[in-house]
């Protein structure tokens, strides 16, 4: 990785914080990672190192060193895809449990993007990592998913969430009897402090979320349902059920694979043998067309494992 030297006298930028000031300038990091490069002192003002918060005065000299990563490769690959639907600007896949979306540091290869790059073209964005992705889906939820194969169609899209045009319903299994047949969970969602790669419920550094629920069908210890993101924040639906109690079934991270009070271990056990994963699948998907501006559902049938699920609790009952 090259080794990148920036030095600058402060003129124009007098009052600013530092690292606003960098971030201003290109210096080619996120601000995250520009705060992160001060705090470990490869950035210097007049010589010493200072904190990100520092404001800066005219005259102030700045040094800094930081080694610029390459730009990540993304390479088709050849593996088999479930498509809904595709034209000349988009193409709708069912994407499979245990598949990740899109590419990231350290995991390069086995994506949908991989796949969909040597299916066809996808529109560039203005990450290298993403192109043609409008939004994503975890690595173990399964179900619908579009993705952008122009840039027109890219903005658009995109646009279309921002705004909440675009319809996303959900199905899913949570633990316990859920307290209403329709119900709605309005809780801000942000980053878990304590462990950084989850979410949770907090109103600090977080973002209004809104989730809507109808319970499809009840079984004994578990709730069948129908859910409706309003809002597209990380990890919602698996955060908002864990925070009201009822667990995705299945979910690792957020609660879903411990056995509540009251639940028989023989089933439960039976229950996490059958779902491996959460169980939690992009049912249907609706927005305009970017080109054509015709309204269009797209709908991804219910998963082996999640049926097989739906199976065993029928028994259940009769």
């Amino acid at each position: 990785m090259p080794l990148i030297v920036f030095e600058r006298k402060v003129r124009a930028g007098a009052g600013m914080r530092l690292d606003k000031y960098l971030h201003q300038v290109g210096l080619g990091l996120s601000r995250t990672q520009i705060q992160k490069l001060i705090e470990e002192g490869k950035v210097l003002v007049n010589g010493r190192p200072v904190k990100p918060s520092y404001t800066l005065k005219r005259g102030d000299e700045i040094y800094a060193e930081y080694e610029r990563k390459e730009p990540l490769k993304i390479e088709p690959e050849p593996i088999p895809l479930d498509i809904i639907y595709e034209d000349d600007y988009i193409v709708v896949v069912n994407k499979p449990a245990g598949m990740v979306t899109h590419p990231a540091p350290g995991n390069l290869r086995g994506t949908l993007v991989n796949a969909l790059l040597h299916h066809c073209g996808l529109a560039k964005a203005d990450s290298i990592a993403r192109p043609g992705v409008v939004h994503r889906l975890d690595k173990d939820t399964s179900g619908v998913i579009v993705f952008a194969k122009e840039k027109i169609a890219l903005s658009n899209l995109a646009e279309q969430l921002q705004k909440r045009r675009m319809k996303k319903e959900y199905l899913t299994f949570v633990w316990g009897n859920l307290p209403l047949d329709k119900g709605i969970i309005d809780a801000p969602i942000g980053r878990d402090f304590i462990d950084r790669k989850k979410m949770a419920v907090t109103p600090l550094l977080s973002k209004d979320a809104i989730t809507e629920y109808f319970v499809e069908k009840r079984y004994k210890y578990i709730t069948f349902a129908r859910v409706h993101i309003l809002t597209g924040r990380t990890h919602q639906i698996r955060v908002h059920m864990a925070h009201i109690g009822h667990p995705v079934v299945g979910d690792e991270t957020y609660q879903g694979r411990q056995r509540l009070s009251g639940i028989p271990h023989e089933f439960f056990e039976k229950v996490l043998e059958i779902m491996q994963r959460q169980a939690l699948h992009s049912h249907k998907l609706g927005f305009e067309h970017p080109v054509t501006k015709k309204w269009m559902e797209f709908e991804a049938p219910l998963p082996e494992d999640m049926r097989n699920l739906k199976e065993f609790l029928e028994a259940q009952i009769n």
